[in-house]
Formats: structure tokens, C-alpha cells, sequence
């Protein structure tokens, strides 16, 4: 409720402040525009290259853990009790060695996201698209759908810009 009183507060001040001018509003989703033009960058390329990895790594895993588990049912079928006690604790230590894989990797993936979404040079470049989609289109104010705390329950098309500047960065970025 207070991020829509601002809203209102901040469209009369520009309103006000402008005499007759009407300021104009264009909602981004910014989540979107990262997701976007960061695709085909080297930093995002390495993250994919990284994810695979990870991803290989635990397949591999989890595979030596079914082969165990296989075996496991074989020396229980066979009545060797020592050997399905011997493969159980294998089993327990590889799942949580996985378990504990999976998770330090998940960690480091997500802060290298982060600092791909974080890059200077790259928020320079996002804003600086920004600016010259909105000032080309007239808008005076560009506020952030993807905010959850942005106030914006709906929106019209007509003045999204999400997709302009997305199309612009691919431009610029050949």
C-alpha cells in the first residue's frame, strides 16, 4: 500500500512540476532482461559450461549410488548380511557426500549468477538501453515490474518495453 501511495505521490510531483506535461510510465521486467541479454555472454557461457558439469557430476554419482543399491538387494537376496550392511553404509556415506555435492555447488552457481547480474559493465549497458528506449518512446518514469515490491498489478503491454530493450542489447551485443 505505501509503494502505491509513493507511486501516486511521485506521478503528481512529476505532474505538478511539469505544468501541462503529462509524465509518462513504462514498466521493464528487469529479471527477464538479465535472463535475456545475458545468454550469450562468455561469463554466462562459463556458468552454463559450469552447470553442465555439476550436473554430469552428480549423475555420475547417483549412478554409483543405484549400482550399490543394486548390489545391496543382490547380497540381501543372497542371505550375505555382512555384505548388505557393508554396501548400506556405502550408500549412506555417497548420499550425503551427493547430498552435501549438491548443495555447495548449488551455492556457488547461484553467487556466480549473482555476480554475473551485479556486473558493472553490464548495468551500465542495461541502463544506458533503458534510457534511450524510454526517451525515445517519450516515457518519463521506467519502474520495475519484476519488483515484487514495485506495486504494479497490472500493466499494459503497450507500455512494456521489456522486449525493445532486450532486442536493442542483442543488437548492440553483434
Amino acid at each position: 500500500m505505501l509503494r502505491k501511495v509513493f507511486l501516486f505521490l511521485l506521478l503528481s510531483v512529476s505532474f505538478i512540476a511539469h505544468g501541462q506535461h503529462l509524465a509518462r510510465v513504462c514498466v521493464i521486467d528487469m529479471a527477464r532482461v538479465y535472463q535475456e541479454s545475458q545468454r550469450e555472454s562468455r561469463g554466462m557461457r562459463d556458468l552454463q559450461d559450469r552447470t553442465l558439469a555439476v550436473q554430469n557430476e552428480i549423475d555420475r554419482r547417483q549412478n554409483a549410488i543405484n549400482e550399490l543399491r543394486v548390489r545391496h538387494s543382490t547380497a540381501i537376496a543372497d542371505g550375505n548380511q555382512n555384505e548388505a550392511n557393508r554396501l548400506e553404509t556405502q550408500i549412506n556415506r555417497q548420499t550425503e557426500s551427493l547430498r552435501d555435492y549438491h548443495q555447495a555447488q548449488t551455492a556457488i552457481l547461484q553467487r556466480q549468477m549473482e555476480t554475473l547480474m551485479q556486473s558493472n559493465s553490464f548495468l551500465n549497458q542495461v541502463q544506458n538501453e533503458i534510457r534511450l528506449v524510454a526517451e525515445g518512446e517519450g516515457y518519463s518514469i521506467v519502474i520495475d515490474r519484476s519488483n515484487r515490491n514495485s506495486g504494479i498489478m497490472w500493466n499494459s503491454s503497450t507500455v512494456d518495453i521489456t522486449d525493445r530493450v532486450i532486442q536493442n542489447l542483442r543488437n548492440r551485443s553483434r
